[in-house]
């Protein structure tokens, strides 16, 4: 069986204004949404055409990191505002046998031309110019090495062999979607700036491609082929990694060839924790996903949240205060390990969350001004995108993986194909002030040459009795890590199945703003008296697209759902 969720989300979306009666029915009878159900293997993505590439991987005998590389190089092809080979991230693997959990990281590199205030204006003001639409805007990509990482310690087949299906998609051309074709629209602005991108994504005329039109990308396709010919080598090296670095360049930023030579992924210990008798193992810094999940986690396990009810006003308070207090914490605390000692296992302590549990009023928000960050020793976006894989041996693979804002930097290196990322906005270009996420940092993620930027990006895999229970993700910025948090706070504590969580309407607090952000869906009743435990309540668009496989501990059945927020998404599996 393979298919989507289409009419949860507006189901979900009628409960606005109908109070908590409403409501309560509402999620007592959401056993009519059924996910999507198979037995030997499933691919849960943000775009149909390549989840069924990852699909049809497995179904020819490749484990879940060979169908997960052959999703990662098709989404390239087939969501160019988010799917990269000019980005970076986060890939957890499991594997079965062993029962181990790798990281990989794949993140950016500030080039060896970086500098602390390279953002600053000559008033000493960040500029969100330099950080998110000049050549300056762009890190060293990481996709391709972190891809061939996960392949030759994880995979079983050939390097070559799993992107030729993303070559093919290149060469031939996609059917343009009607999100595609909105999201190249809305973003026309910024592709037009540069005549190397426009000429790619709009006709020749300037017009808009249409939904059911072919877009063919033969630079991309070039690209492919040097990288599944020559390996890593073929873009960080030789004609590909030459155009990039004269872009670059051209467009006033620091990368260099050598930089793009030098480019290493690496592995890294996951963060682990455990909520109510289940493992949570997630990404370690220089996400910050993993460690705030956890901690957000540890704090709310000391209240009873399944009895308090879902989106009940007792549950999103002590959520919001939760979120709150790790935000703050982020802040402060987290940074690229390589450059700065962060206190994973002080912030990840079941000790540390009593404490947190201690500052929480059951009655009253507690104004955000008024909080700090934690008293500790010394020691991602909206346009991102997600996949979980599982295979029929139990093998997981949860990777988030991003180029920033919807299509990075607006730059395609002309030659190449490749979207450049502007992830180096996720530095703080000064400390204090927020990012184009609203995220403030300080100091442990300044900028520096060959350092990693902070994210939020928070794959993760939840297991019982040491075998994968869910593997989930999602992009959204700022707000990754609660959305991920949701999804399996709603399968553990109210009991939802992996359709209903990922349906369910979420909430959002990060600190700064102060302000509680809620989706439609949300009862007034229950908005009411948030409200009056003095919560600045916002309404604001739809958060997150999370990509979700459940394995059923006792038969083995491989249950996954699409998050119905983007309507290109797709489970499918065999």
């Amino acid at each position: 069986m393979t298919g989507r969720i289409l009419t949860a989300m507006g189901m979900a979306c009628v409960l606005a204004g109908q109070g908590v009666a409403q409501e309560a029915a509402f999620f007592s009878d959401m056993d009519r949404i059924h996910p999507v159900w198979a037995e030997n293997g499933m691919v849960s993505a943000q775009e149909r055409v390549a989840a069924e590439i990852g699909r049809d991987i497995l179904a020819q005998g490749g484990n879940a990191v060979d169908a997960g590389v052959a999703v990662a190089f098709a989404l390239a092809v087939t969501l160019p505002r988010a799917g990269n080979i000019g980005g970076g991230g986060f890939m957890l693997v499991h594997d079965a046998e062993t029962g181990q959990t790798h990281a990989i990281d794949y993140r950016e590199m500030a080039p060896s031309g970086a500098s602390r205030d390279m953002f600053l204006d000559d008033a000493g003001e960040a500029d969100s110019e330099k950080s998110l639409r000049s050549g300056a805007a762009s890190g060293v990509p990481g996709t391709v090495a972190g891809m061939r990482m996960a392949l030759e310690n994880y995979g079983s087949m050939e390097w070559a062999e799993v992107i030729a299906p993303a070559i093919r998609l290149a060469d031939e051309g996609i059917t343009v979607t009607p999100e595609l074709a909105d999201s190249l629209e809305a973003e026309r602005d910024n592709l037009s700036k540069h005549p190397s991108t426009a000429a790619i994504f709009f006709k020749p005329d300037g017009a808009a491609w249409r939904p059911g039109e072919k877009l063919v990308q033969a630079d991309l396709a070039q690209t492919l082929k040097a990288v599944a010919e020559q390996g890593p080598d073929g873009f960080y090296k030789g004609a590909v990694a030459q155009n990039i670095a004269k872009a670059i360049q051209a467009a006033g930023g620091p990368m260099t060839v050598e930089d793009l030579a030098a480019y290493k992924p690496v592995l890294r210990e996951p963060v682990r924790g455990t909520y109510r008798g289940y493992d949570i193992v997630s990404m370690p810094p220089p996400s910050s996903g993993g460690v705030h999940l956890i901690q957000i986690l540890n704090t709310l396990e000391g209240y009873p949240i399944g009895a308090l009810g879902h989106n009940s006003a007792e549950t999103i308070h002590l959520m919001a205060e939760a979120m709150k207090l790790a935000y703050a914490d982020r802040s402060e605390y987290l940074g690229d390990p390589d450059f700065f000692d962060v206190p994973v296992a002080a912030l990840t302590s079941k000790d540390y969350a009593a404490e947190l549990r201690a500052k929480i009023s059951n009655d009253f928000a507690t104004p955000s001004p008024m909080i700090k960050p934690g008293d500790l020793a010394p020691y991602e976006s909206d346009q991102t995108t997600h996949f979980s894989i599982v295979d029929k041996e139990g093998n997981a693979v949860t990777n988030t993986y991003t180029i920033n804002l919807d299509y990075g930097s607006g730059l395609v290196a002309a030659g190449t194909g490749v979207l450049m990322n502007n992830e180096m906005d996720d530095f703080s270009a000064k400390p204090g002030v927020p990012n184009a996420f609203g995220l403030v940092g300080g100091e442990a993620n300044a900028v520096a040459a060959g350092k990693r930027p902070l994210s939020s990006m928070t794959p993760t895999l939840v297991l019982k009795d040491g075998k994968v229970w869910l593997a989930t993700g999602s992009p959204g910025g700022a707000r990754i890590i609660t959305t991920t948090l949701q999804v399996i706070m709603n399968m553990i504590d109210h009991g939802m199945n992996v359709a209903e969580a990922s349906t369910a309407p979420r909430i959002h607090h990060q600190w700064l703003p102060d302000e509680l952000r809620i989706e439609e869906g949300i009862s007034v009743d229950t908005l009411r008296l948030l409200a009056a435990k003095g919560h600045t309540i916002s309404e604001k668009p739809v958060m997150g697209s999370t990509q979700s496989i459940m394995r059923d501990p006792d038969s083995g059945a491989l249950l996954g759902a699409s998050d119905p927020r983007r309507p290109d998404a797709a489970t499918v599996g065999f």
